[in-house]
């Protein structure tokens, strides 16, 4: 606590002053960061696709903003970098006496962390100095003001829970959002959940503590707005979400009902966009969230929420937690080694860590500045479920003695212009983390006939997604995607990635002459961005097996005019729908919506994928 330090401690003139700064920094973050989240309603009430897909770009860049920004008042107003060790210290112990009443601490602290850090040496990135851990509790924040919306609402049907009472509290609820369109059959579509409530209960008695809880705002993503919940029967808690969407008159409907924690882990997954949520507390909503999915880590659900700076903070104390209760060593990741980057992971933890190497093969011809451009490409577009979300991090400090000597040899090889060694740690100056994924390639050595169609079909479903959201894999090699625990296929290699709109789809020309036939080099021209797909064939489909799925299934990916018809399609304006969900679980198929690249993501292998092959022990 603050008050436990006597005032002489406290003795830093500008200490105050400089907490100040900072908080006010963060607030006026967090103040257009809910803005634009707010906003989100009406765009999706006005149907506004290409404003809803540009306010997630942007919003995604505020946070590095107003952290340039603070540091610059900083420097400016106070010539922080100049301010002794003592002074600092007094700076974050006047900050969390500034958060005692703060309804977001802990994203409040991670902005003083990366505001702090970049000012500060390396050598002050100790609890000191900046929040390695949380100094604030999250838990039991309410929101006192008269006014206040509350995190969730609390509806009570009936003691018997008749159908009667459960029609009248769905139109309670989606009635308490006011959306401002009206429903084609918003009757109608509460006898769809009512029904698909009765297929997941079955006939389960009610108790009298019968309950739903709503969270108070919508969850928006792309084309989509999501309620979200969960039915309380005494001990029993499943959690379930309501898409609304537009049909083709414009009209709104409920596409279907999403039940219990593996539908909604598939709807919050790291492949896809982070959702835009107005908050007052955002721990409220990721403790409300992680009670509906228990298994999924609280940093990946403050990503989830758009809040991915602290999901990244989350994440490194994790990691941070995990090093200090494991002995294993880190080793260079298992596979196909990369040409452009440097992969290694730690066995008993499910991640990987990317670096982009100093030099390539002459076939590639990139720079490291372009493949970061890459990368924050994926990270501001709609990953459609299709393409891993990556965290990044800048001068990493690891513990020299759990490397294998394998791997320091390869770091200094190929990256030494990213390495630091300092006596007992090996600094990494830019590094990528993942999720670790089984790839593609290998999977397909090891599965079964059934696990072998079924990757085949996913991995061209992967393809269709990533074209539907206007993203050219450039190199669909099989080593480039890999397989999720729910049986997804999801890309992972983004070094060659291109818009689709800027690629130029062509047919291979007819040959002139016998010469030009017979010949075993290209002998037409090829643009920078030109495209051939009929000749993905003689480097995807060389396994007899592999190649009937995938003929059968998704041969137009090998025709030049399916490729340039998305193309057309994309130009004249038209965004794609990819919903987070198996299309077979829609209440009804509506012609003309414009559904048919739905994923089919609830079409998984459950417990196909093992924990054997993962290599760990999945989160």
């Amino acid at each position: 606590m603050v008050t436990s330090f006597s005032a002489q401690a406290l003795n830093e003139p500008r200490a105050f002053d400089i907490a100040q700064a900072l908080l006010e920094g963060f607030n006026r973050h967090y103040l257009l960061f809910r803005e634009t989240s707010r906003a989100a309603k009406q765009r999706f009430e006005a149907a506004d696709w290409a404003g809803q897909q540009r306010a997630q770009r942007e919003r995604i860049e505020f946070y590095d903003k107003r952290v340039e920004e603070a540091g610059e008042r900083l420097e400016r107003e106070f010539r922080a970098s100049e301010l002794s060790r003592e002074a600092w210290q007094q700076v974050k112990l006047h900050y969390i006496g500034l958060l005692i009443d703060h309804h977001q601490p802990e994203l409040a602290e991670t902005f003083f962390n990366s505001v702090t850090t970049k000012i500060l040496h390396r050598s002050y990135f100790r609890n000191e100095f900046i929040f390695v851990r949380p100094a604030v509790s999250t838990e039991y924040i309410e929101n006192d003001e008269p006014a206040a919306t509350p995190t969730y609402r609390a509806y009570y049907p009936s003691r018997t829970a008749t159908p009667e009472g459960l029609r009248e509290t769905l139109l309670r609820i989606v009635d308490n959002f006011q959306l401002q369109r009206g429903f084609e059959d918003l009757g109608r579509d509460a006898e769809y959940v009512l029904q698909a409530f009765r297929t997941e209960f079955g006939d389960t008695k009610f108790s009298t503590n019968f309950q739903i809880q709503v969270l108070s705002s919508l969850f928006f993503r792309n084309k989509g707005a999501y309620i979200v919940g969960k039915v309380i029967n005494g001990f029993r808690e499943t959690g379930f979400a309501l898409p609304i969407l537009h049909n083709p008159q414009g009209q709104l409907v409920i596409d279907t009902a999403l039940f219990g924690e593996d539908d909604l882990l598939l709807l919050f997954s790291f492949a896809r966009a982070y959702f835009m949520v107005d908050m007052e507390i955002p721990s409220a909503f990721v403790q409300f969230l992680r009670s509906l999915m228990p298994r999924k880590p609280r940093w990946e659900l403050y990503n989830a929420l758009g809040l991915q700076k602290q999901g990244k903070n989350q994440f490194y104390r994790d990691f941070l937690y995990h090093l200090r209760h494991s002995s294993d060593k880190f080793r260079i990741a298992p596979g196909i080694k990369g040409m452009v980057m440097l992969v290694f992971d730690l066995p008993s933890f499910p991640f990987v860590f990317k670096l982009i190497k100093d030099f390539y093969p002459p076939q590639k011809d990139t720079t490291r500045e372009l493949i970061k451009s890459k990368y924050l490409l994926v990270k501001t577009h709609d990953r459609v479920g299709r393409m891993a979300d990556s965290l990044e991090y800048s001068n990493v400090a690891f513990p020299r003695q759990r490397f294998e000597q394998a791997l320091i040899d390869e770091l200094r090889h190929f990256c030494p212009s990213l390495l630091v060694e300092e006596g007992d740690s090996l600094v990494i100056k830019h590094v990528y983390i993942e999720r670790r994924m089984i790839p593609l390639n290998i999977y397909l050595q090891e599965a079964t006939p059934e696990q072998m169609r079924h990757a085949v079909i996913e991995y061209g479903n992967a393809i269709k997604d990533l074209v539907s959201a206007n993203i050219f894999p450039g190199d669909m090699l099989w080593k480039n995607f890999g397989v999720t625990r729910h049986g997804k296929v999801v890309f992972y290699d983004y070094d060659e990635i291109e818009y689709m709109t800027d690629c130029n789809f062509r047919k291979v020309p007819e040959p002139r002459n016998e010469e030009e036939e017979m010949s075993g080099e290209i002998w037409y021209t090829v643009g920078p961005k030109d495209v051939f797909p009929e000749t993905f064939g003689p480097f995807l489909l060389g396994n007899r097996e592999v190649r009937q799925i995938f003929m059968e299934h998704h041969a137009e990916l090998l025709d030049a005019q399916y490729w340039q018809a998305r193309k057309d399609r994309i130009l004249a304006g038209y965004v794609h729908d990819v919903f987070p969900y198996d299309p077979h679980k829609r209440f009804r198929r509506r012609a003309g919506l414009g559904l048919g690249s739905l994923d089919a993501e609830g079409a998984s292998l459950q417990g196909v994928v093992t924990a054997a092959q993962l290599g760990h022990n999945p989160i």
